[in-house]
């Protein structure tokens, strides 16, 4: 049994926090989003939370933050008995200390690619179904007890659909009892074990041309849970802005912003809540210059907002990292030119860029929450 004493000092306290958090300048984003009812943060995580300057940089700039990796399988489930939560603690305790809130990220990563390998090569037994239940049922549990008193929301099950075919995807778990049936049972024990927290299904499906096929999927996969009367209260849309591959040469993409209004329609049409959760741009076909390049991901994201925002169902907005430094695309989808890639509102230096004011720009222009 996890031992919870001591754990989150401050956790009480922590669920009075006003909106703003720790971001008291005025100028801030997370100011700023406070301004309008919203709230606004980023990830943190592993090697960037080690450095005290970036810490410092989303202690001045949020009002939220969520665990990069540390909440995820891999991170907190060594094998199927133990669970390790010192990196996620860590995390935790630092955001309850310097007055910010925390999302939690996530309880089913519903894709097998990010499972650890453990979950694959588990003996399920002569039940199958039962034992897959019963491993899920414990981890989503356990973990939404252990942060209910700070944590408010909850990546509960994330990127179930496949974006290629619309379809769910399989895992070892959902092999055993079911995709559905796996889905629905993370929420429904969410639920249970945190029943004040907002539970959010998370997903990638972008506004780009091609995407018809992943929001198709999502929509039907959102429709069947309220139909069974799962307790999914949001979407998360992850907004991971651009290209999706590297040699596409159309700039940041073709864009179908009817068929996206129609799907964040149908999406908020089923009353649930609109949520950015990992805001980036892959910016890989735009040109070198970074004068250049800085301001094409600024206007992109600055429509983009102007967008999301319409909706009054949104009332968080995420980037996935504050600093170029730090961002997941360097490494998982680098340039083919060699340089540096600019995806986040402040560079490498933890300067702001054009992007920081187009977000702020953005968050001015928005109706009140």
């Amino acid at each position: 049994m996890i031992d919870r004493r001591g754990v989150l000092k401050g956790a009480a306290a922590a669920a009075a926090l006003p909106l703003l958090g720790a971001a008291t300048a005025a100028d801030s984003l997370a100011a700023v989003a406070a301004s309008k009812g919203l709230r606004f943060g980023s990830t943190v995580g592993g090697k960037n939370f080690e450095d005290p300057a970036y810490r410092a940089l989303n202690v001045a700039q949020c009002g939220l933050i969520v665990p990069e990796n540390a909440m995820k399988w891999v991170a907190l489930r060594p094998d199927a008995k133990s669970f390790d939560f010192r990196a996620a603690d860590a995390i935790v305790r630092w955001a309850v200390d310097n007055r910010m809130g925390v999302r939690g990220h996530t309880l089913l990563w519903h894709s097998p690619q990010w499972m650890p390998d453990w979950v694959t090569r588990h003996d399920y037994g002569a039940q199958p179904a039962r034992e897959a239940a019963r491993l899920l049922a414990d981890h989503v549990g356990t973990v939404a007890a252990r942060y209910a008193g700070v944590i408010d929301s909850f990546d509960v099950v994330n990127e179930a659909v496949d974006s290629d075919t619309g379809g769910l995807r399989e895992t070892a778990l959902s092999k055993a009892m079911g995709a559905e049936n796996a889905i629905d049972l993370a929420f429904r024990t969410a639920r249970q074990a945190a029943p004040g927290a907002q539970l959010v299904y998370n997903d990638y499906m972008s506004w780009q041309d091609d995407g018809g096929k992943h929001r198709d999927g999502v929509l039907r996969l959102l429709e069947a849970l309220k139909k069974r009367g799962t307790p999914v209260d949001a979407l998360g849309v992850q907004g991971h802005l651009g290209s999706k591959y590297s040699d596409t040469p159309t700039g940041l993409g073709s864009l179908d912003v009817r068929a996206w209004r129609r799907f964040l329609d149908d999406a908020t049409g089923m009353g649930l809540d609109l949520l950015v959760t990992e805001l980036d741009v892959h910016d890989n076909p735009l040109p070198a210059d970074f004068a250049v390049r800085d301001k094409l991901v600024a206007d992109h994201t600055r429509a983009y907002l102007d967008l999301m925002l319409s909706y009054p169902q949104l009332k968080t907005i995420m980037c996935w990292g504050l600093s170029d430094k730090y961002s997941w695309l360097q490494g998982l989808r680098p340039r083919p030119d060699g340089l540096p890639k600019r995806p986040l509102p402040f560079d490498a230096d933890f300067a702001p860029k054009p992007m920081r004011d187009a977000i702020a720009a953005a968050i001015k222009a928005a109706a009140p929450r």
